[in-house]
Order: C-alpha cells, then sequence, then structure tokens
C-alpha cells in the first residue's frame, strides 16, 4: 500500500536511499515537510492562475492551429483532472492505457493540504513506458524511503493523458510546456529550483 514502505513497488536497479543519492546525510521530518510545502503551495499558485502567460509559449502567428491549442491547453488544464491510477499499473493484465501520452506522476501527502507533481513525461507508448529500468522509478523509491524513514505517509499516482499528439517533436514540446509550468522537481529542467534531494546529482541529466 501506498501509505506503508512504497520503495518496495518500484524495483530500482540498486538498493536505493536516501544515503546514496542525496549528501549522506538524513533529511529530518522538519526538511522533508518544507521540501514538500514549497513544491505543492507553488503549483498551487500555478492552478489557481490557468491564464498566465508563459515566456516559453508558442507563437501563436507561427504555429499551425493544432500545436496553438495545444499549446493553450499546457496553460491552461489541470492534470489533477486525470484519473489516478496505481504506480504499479504495468503490472496488470490488461493495460489501461497504449500509444501516444503524456504522464504524471503525483503524491498526495495525508499530512499536506494539496498534490504534489514529482514528475511529467511523454510516451509513445503508454502500456510500455513504465516497464523495466526509469530514473524516475530511483528517484520516487528514494523518496518514498525518505517519507518512510521520517514515518510519514505517501500516496503516490500516476496519471496518463492521452489524447496526446501521436508524432514525437510536438509531443515533446507539450511536455516541455508542462514541465516548464508546473515544474515538477524530479524533471532534470527543474531540479534545481529545489535543490531536490533525492536525486544523485542535480545537474545530472537523464
Amino acid at each position: 500500500m501506498a501509505s506503508h514502505r512504497q520503495t518496495s513497488l518500484f524495483q530500482p536497479r540498486n538498493e536505493v536511499s536516501i544515503h546514496t543519492l542525496a549528501t549522506g546525510l538524513e533529511l529530518s521530518i522538519t526538511q522533508l515537510i518544507s521540501w514538500q510545502r514549497r513544491v505543492v503551495e507553488f503549483q498551487w499558485e500555478v492552478a489557481r492562475r490557468p491564464h498566465e502567460t508563459q515566456n516559453n509559449q508558442l507563437s501563436l502567428l507561427a504555429e499551425p492551429t493544432a500545436l496553438v491549442a495545444m499549446s493553450h491547453l499546457s496553460r491552461t488544464w489541470n492534470p489533477l483532472n486525470l484519473t489516478p491510477q496505481n504506480m504499479e499499473f504495468w503490472r496488470w493484465p490488461h493495460a489501461p492505457h497504449k500509444g501516444a501520452a503524456i504522464y504524471f506522476v503525483h503524491d498526495r501527502p495525508p499530512h499536506l493540504d494539496g498534490h504534489l507533481l514529482l514528475y511529467v513525461g511523454e510516451t509513445g507508448q503508454a502500456d510500455q513506458r513504465w516497464r523495466g529500468d526509469h530514473d524516475c522509478k530511483t528517484y520516487l523509491s528514494a523518496y518514498a524511503e525518505a517519507v518512510h524513514r521520517v514515518a510519514l505517509a505517501s500516496r503516490l499516482s500516476i496519471r496518463f493523458w492521452c489524447d496526446a499528439p501521436a508524432a514525437v517533436e510536438p509531443r515533446r514540446r507539450l511536455e516541455q510546456e508542462l514541465i516548464q509550468r508546473w515544474k515538477p522537481p524530479f524533471n532534470k529542467e527543474t531540479r534545481d529550483r529545489w535543490s531536490t534531494p533525492f536525486t544523485s546529482d542535480p545537474a545530472e541529466g537523464w
């Protein structure tokens, strides 16, 4: 269950703990909650200002209509409106999602009044992307271990938006707009902003 030692769910390549992925020091409960709260408060502000113009938005005059619509979507749409799935969905006999998708990894800590959007990704095969090795799994495992060590609970989930473009380039552009808007802390583009303590090197690419 998510509220217990959830690190076992992700089966990382190696045994992972906050010791090996951070500085060798464990996070205190105060440090961890403070980090979570900063992310929640920022993303809550994003959600309540859906029409805010982003610096990296696509040119509305230079882009095809479909891309303009997607750019508008990335600035107005809340991924929490999507149905949450268990993080082990890929083990199910029948995949709930197939084809191109944008996906979102969330936590809903019961001790906080809000969700954390931890990661945004894109895939051409929604039923395959989460199988096998994935660095986000390793970071989530370290995150869940840190939460467990200070006797807190996590409620991790993943959500898929399956109307994403089939073509790789526009799908990745949409992914980047969403990352720049929501600034999820486990994406390489935004880890420095949050001083994310669950990765081996904040400047290292995935």
